[in-house]
């Protein structure tokens, strides 16, 4: 009698305790701190960097024009290379951000793919949900665009669902720990690069002058070349799905990617397949942010994709970031 008494209080306490664990993980919210301001400092050795360069420019402008009056420029734009679309969804222009969003078919896929042009990279940015920093602090991905006038915003790498992993957001640290997973540094000077793990501390990648950070991955393509395998995508599941992911065509000109997946109509990608669609846009670095049914892009304060964890119904997910222009 003792011995069935015991077992089923440590069958109670066992499923107390799992069930608090999942909650814990997945549900129970956390505020740790509210959002500090853009570290837009940052941003000033950059601009007298520019103005050096621009006042050397001029000075040499003369010499170099009677020099090489019938000469192309050695600086060629890979951009030729971005693959024609099937649909232009919608343009925004101004003197500081150029995007064009269009819609391809891929693989059985409908997939979303903002071209951004940057006079600066200070207007690639970051937010948090509810303006807090914390554990399964949530909100959908359209509510966040709206609270922070994004023109155009994707969910993040959801870092509240994840114990470790650098946050460094608009050039601040929020995030010590390194994880396990590649990191995606972009820099003040608006070039893109990943990282292992153990390479950098925080505070080195801060002083190195990187404006985010992201820790989910992996990286897609590194160097022009499509940098994961088939057997690289168990960990990050193997079969198709919705995906997000960022990558770069050169200076200050990147690719913002959503597909849809789960459903009829759109049978979702591997990580092989997106790399390999962000290779032939001409990226030549591209990173794996988190996907799923929270993958999603906002344009205009639209859904311009089709989110959804289930297939059968479409709908955004709440998540704990994105990443936006604005």
């Amino acid at each position: 009698m003792k011995k069935n008494r015991f077992t089923l209080i440590y069958g109670v306490v066992l499923t107390c305790f799992t069930l608090y664990m999942v909650l814990d993980t997945f549900v129970l919210s956390s505020a740790y701190s509210s959002a500090e301001e853009a570290n837009l400092e940052m941003f000033a050795s950059e601009e007298s960097t520019s103005e050096e360069n621009s006042s050397d420019e001029t000075d040499e402008s003369d010499e170099y024009d009677e020099e090489n009056d019938d000469s192309e420029s050695e600086y060629t734009s890979t951009s030729d290379s971005v693959v024609a679309s099937d649909t232009i969804l919608g343009t925004y222009e101004s003197d500081e951000t150029t995007i064009t969003v269009s819609e391809y078919t891929y693989e059985g896929t409908e997939v979303y793919v903002a071209d951004v042009t940057l006079s600066s990279a200070q207007y690639l940015k970051t937010a948090f949900a509810e303006d807090t920093y914390g554990k399964n602090v949530t909100e959908t991905t359209s509510e966040m665009a709206e609270a922070n006038d994004a023109i155009l915003a994707i969910n993040g790498d959801n870092y509240g669902s994840q114990e470790s992993g650098y946050v460094i957001r608009n050039g601040v640290i929020y995030r010590e720990d390194a994880g396990e997973n590649d990191v995606l540094c972009i820099f003040t000077d608006g070039s893109m690069k990943v990282y292992s793990p153990d390479e950098y501390t925080a505070e080195e990648l801060l002083e190195m002058g990187v404006w985010q950070a992201f820790s989910f991955g992996p990286a897609l393509v590194e160097d022009g070349e499509v940098s994961v395998t088939s057997e690289d995508e168990v960990g990050k599941a193997m079969a198709s799905n919705p995906r997000t992911a960022i990558g770069i065509i050169d200076e200050l000109h990147y690719l913002i990617v959503v597909s849809d997946g789960r459903t009829s109509e759109s049978e979702g990608l591997s990580l092989k397949e997106l790399a390999e669609f962000m290779e032939s846009l001409g990226a030549t670095t591209a990173y794996n942010l988190d996907g799923g049914g929270s993958s999603t892009m906002v344009f205009e304060g639209e859904v311009i994709n089709n989110p959804t964890t289930s297939g059968k119904s479409i709908k955004e997910r709440e998540v704990n970031d994105i990443v936006y222009i604005g």
